[in-house]
């Protein structure tokens, strides 16, 4: 009997092509025994573990464009561009305009993680659906905090940052909790190579209070490229199936675009499509 995992990549607004992904899951009823989901993968891991169709889709063009989402404004106010506790609490939340089913993601016999990174000892972190509570969704928060962009979030007096800066595809993850088999969607092409951070004096003045999340921002390529050697050598073993974001949209990780995060989400929906008969071979196997 299989144990399949599902990682879903962050990438922020990039992963409106993972959404278009997941629908398809739910709409032809794909199930996983293992989700696991790193920044705005986190989020959507949320809506799919809730079985929400559309509910993804809408945060990448419907709310992206109400000034309380991103931008300055928000930065002034709180701190973050990305205004977490917006998308996190007042969106997400029971009395939200676009609540999360918390009680369906409890209820789904799927275990489901979020990744974080600690922010004292650049470890990452990973908090079960346990550890949710209604109403306060401070986990996905946290996993969504990318470095300088966002302040940490606390947790038990912990400071966290994005997952994407010390497990950026969490397939080590996935296989330590038991999956000997993965799906993996993808933000980025598969042919992407991440080149050095670009931004170090600016990273390493406004994080400075941390330096073990700095070190690993100056490593993070590294880190990176470890994560998709292990998930292509599993695809070549026959035990990953890989959905990737091939596309000459250049969509960005800020890139607050209905339009382009639409035709992202359309993308997602074909390549499922395209993909679709593979698919079902590789989980009956």
């Amino acid at each position: 009997m299989h144990k399949t995992g599902l990682i879903l990549e962050g990438g922020g607004m990039k992963c409106a092509y993972q959404a278009g992904v997941l629908d398809r899951f739910l709409e032809n009823g794909i199930r996983f025994d293992y989700v696991i989901g790193v920044s705005a993968g986190a989020a959507n891991g949320a809506s799919f573990m809730a079985g929400q169709i559309g509910r993804n889709r809408r945060f990448y063009t419907d709310h992206v464009t109400e000034p309380d989402y991103f931008g300055m404004k928000s930065f002034i106010k709180k701190g973050d561009m990305f205004n977490l506790s917006y998308i996190y609490a007042d969106l997400s939340n029971e009395d939200g305009a676009d609540y999360l089913d918390y009680d369906a993601v409890q209820n789904n016999p799927a275990e489901y993680e979020v990744v974080a990174t600690n922010a004292l000892t650049g470890e990452p972190a990973y908090f079960g659906k346990d550890r949710m509570i209604r109403n306060n969704y401070v986990h996905i928060m946290a996993s969504s905090a990318i470095p300088v962009v966002c302040r940490p979030v606390f947790i038990d007096g912990v400071p966290y940052y994005d997952g994407g800066i010390s497990d950026a595809i969490p397939v080590k993850r996935a296989l330590d909790q038991g999956c000997d088999r993965i799906v993996c969607v993808l933000s980025k092409s598969r042919h992407y190579v991440k080149k050095p951070e670009k931004f170090r004096p600016i990273y390493r003045l406004m994080c400075h209070k941390y330096p073990e999340a700095v070190k690993d921002m100056d490593c993070r390529h590294l880190m990176y490229q470890k994560c998709q050697k292990r998930m292509f050598k599993l695809e070549e073993a026959g035990r990953a199936f890989v959905f990737s974001l091939e596309t000459d949209l250049q969509p960005g990780t800020y890139k607050m675009d209905p339009v382009v995060n639409q035709k992202l989400y359309e993308l997602g929906l074909a390549d499922f499509d395209a993909k679709k008969e593979s698919l079902s071979s590789f989980m009956k196997e």
